[in-house]
C-alpha cells in the first residue's frame, strides 16, 4: 500500500514493514518500476503536478508492461495532490 501526505510518502508491506523512499517518490504493483523510472524523469518538468506525473507515468507503465492497464483511479483527499 502506497500512503503519503503533503511532505512525505511510504510503501506499507505484506510484512508490515514502513518503507521511506530517498527522493519521496513511490510506486507499487508489477508495473511499479517502469512507473516509477517515468515518474522520476518527470517530476522536475515544469508545470506539472503530481497527480500529472502520476497520470503519465501509469500511461507509460501501461504501454510497456503487459500485466498494467491503463485503468487508473486517482483520489486526492485533502485538496490538490502536492
Amino acid at each position: 500500500m502506497a500512503v503519503a501526505d503533503g511532505q512525505r510518502s511510504f510503501t506499507l508491506t505484506g510484512n508490515g514493514d514502513v518503507l521511506e523512499p530517498e527522493d519521496g517518490i513511490i510506486a507499487i504493483g508489477s508495473g511499479g518500476n517502469y512507473a516509477l523510472s517515468a515518474a522520476r524523469a518527470l517530476i522536475d518538468v515544469d508545470g506539472m503536478t503530481a497527480e500529472d506525473v502520476a497520470r503519465k507515468a501509469m500511461k507509460i507503465a501501461g504501454d510497456i508492461c503487459v500485466y498494467t492497464n491503463h485503468s487508473v483511479r486517482v483520489e486526492v483527499l485533502g485538496g490538490e495532490a502536492l
